[in-house]
């Protein structure tokens, strides 16, 4: 464990009204997403908050697992369109969290779904426990747009490089237990019970030698980050092309306006 975490219980003092709420209990910091009105969609003071919790959480010994979810029945829909650009922070990458070097495990607990940069989320995190009727997928070709937050390389590294592949260029979505027969999903949970799956293997986390838990994870996500880090290039390249695309513009407009897009012709 890092020297420079501090062994007291955290300061934690975010408003009521703001998009993440902040829970402490017996080592597992609960985040939940507070977005429903946007399907839990990130946007710049999210992301914002989400960069914040994850700082002090690594910052505090008596924070051991951070476990992930949203409110409204539903994880994420990823990156709010009508913000044009994955909101990013300067430690944590987009979403506050997805590049960040940590040594404190998350958990995602998922419901309903997780879509494109909710995915991506979910990718971002370790364990993965989900209800039964949750739905994982990468629509953004259907937007006009591309993942541009790791699921170009993540999703194949966590499920069959054809699986992958199929959910990139189609934007169709699987099933959770689809995802878990593939390896992507630790755990089933009743519907509205993922959370409680969450912090019960939370729970199981805590139980262990503190500093064998963070140097663990913290070797793990050092060797994720030295796997990608000729990879993000290609993804930088993707987005740029796109943003500079018109089928960019059609496919969010489409999406606000509820009709089949009207691609260009190359």
């Amino acid at each position: 464990m890092s020297e420079s975490r501090s062994p007291s219980s955290p300061s934690v003092e975010f408003p009521a009204d703001a998009p993440l709420q902040v829970e402490i209990h017996d080592g597992i910091m609960t985040l939940t997403l507070r977005r429903p009105e946007r399907r839990n969609a990130v946007n710049q003071d999210l992301a914002d908050a989400l960069d914040r919790a994850f700082a002090i959480a690594e910052a505090t010994a008596s924070v051991r697992v951070i476990v992930l979810t949203g409110d409204g029945g539903y994880f994420s829909a990823g990156t709010d369109l009508s913000e044009g650009t994955s909101p990013k922070t300067a430690d944590g990458g987009s979403y506050g969290f997805v590049r960040r070097r940590r040594s404190v495990p998350v958990i995602a607990a998922v419901e309903g779904f997780a879509l494109g940069g909710g995915f991506e989320m979910v990718l971002a995190c370790d364990l993965v426990v989900a209800a039964r009727d949750a739905r994982f997928g990468l629509p953004e070709v259907k937007r006009g747009v591309v993942a541009n937050c790791g699921a170009f390389f993540r999703t194949p590294a966590k499920l069959p490089a054809v699986i992958a592949t199929e959910m990139l260029l189609t934007g169709d979505p699987i099933s959770v237990m689809r995802a878990q027969e593939l390896g992507l999903v630790n755990a089933v949970a009743e519907p509205g019970q993922a959370l409680a799956g969450a912090l019960e293997l939370a729970a199981r986390i805590t139980a262990n030698s503190p500093v064998a838990v963070a140097e663990t994870t913290r070797a793990l996500i050092e060797a994720r980050d030295l796997a990608e880090e000729e990879l993000w290039p290609l993804t930088e390249h993707a987005s740029r092309v796109l943003w500079e695309s018109p089928d960019r513009e059609e496919g969010i407009r489409a999406f606000f306006d509820k009709r089949e897009p009207r691609w260009t012709v190359r």
